[in-house]
């Protein structure tokens, strides 16, 4: 009988801290990429759609001309492991925040040395790097904020950043 109790009162505080954890609507997404020796990795969380307009006018989810956050919930982090070029421009081995303003036919995107706490600290601050991304519009909207990298070689990538119907890409350098 006592086994019994105490599996009835495991099971109920087992399933009480399983409510109390909660679940993010903008999933936590990370993307770790080695381009030739450099070890590049983004942590960020990941909107969706969920019916809303993203990246256009001034009730967009991420609106167009406007500072972005490059995700949801915290500020986008980037790192990397040694130094690197991004959109031609020299940045330094360690982690930034990602800001970006998004436009129809580019973006900018904003690096500033990370640090811990809401990404709003960013906006007042001057970026570390501000560069380029050119970007396009699709015929197939993506649901969920993505960012991946592609055409990676040995001593370069593109940081594709994509959401609704809209992706921009960002060259990065590395020095082998």
């Amino acid at each position: 009988m006592k086994h019994f109790i105490l599996l009835v009162l495991f099971a109920g505080f087992s399933a009480l801290s399983l409510s109390a954890q909660n679940i993010a609507p903008s999933p936590a997404g990370k993307t770790i990429q080695t381009v030739g020796l450099t070890e590049i990795t983004v942590e960020y969380s990941r909107p969706g759609l969920k019916g809303r307009a993203a990246l256009s006018d001034g009730s967009a989810l991420a609106p167009l001309g406007k500072l972005w956050r490059t995700g949801a919930n915290a500020a986008t982090k980037i790192t990397f492991d040694k130094d690197v070029k991004v959109g031609g421009q020299a940045v330094a081995a360690g982690s930034y925040a990602i800001l970006t303003i998004p436009g129809a036919s580019e973006w900018t995107v904003n690096l500033y040395p990370y640090e811990a706490g809401s990404w709003r600290s960013y906006s007042e601050a001057k970026p570390a790097v501000s560069a380029k991304a050119g970007a396009a519009t699709m015929d197939s909207p993506i649901e969920t904020f993505m960012i991946t990298f592609d055409e990676i070689k040995d001593d370069s990538a593109v940081l594709i950043m994509g959401w609704s119907n809209v992706v921009a890409g960002l060259p990065i350098m590395v020095n082998n």
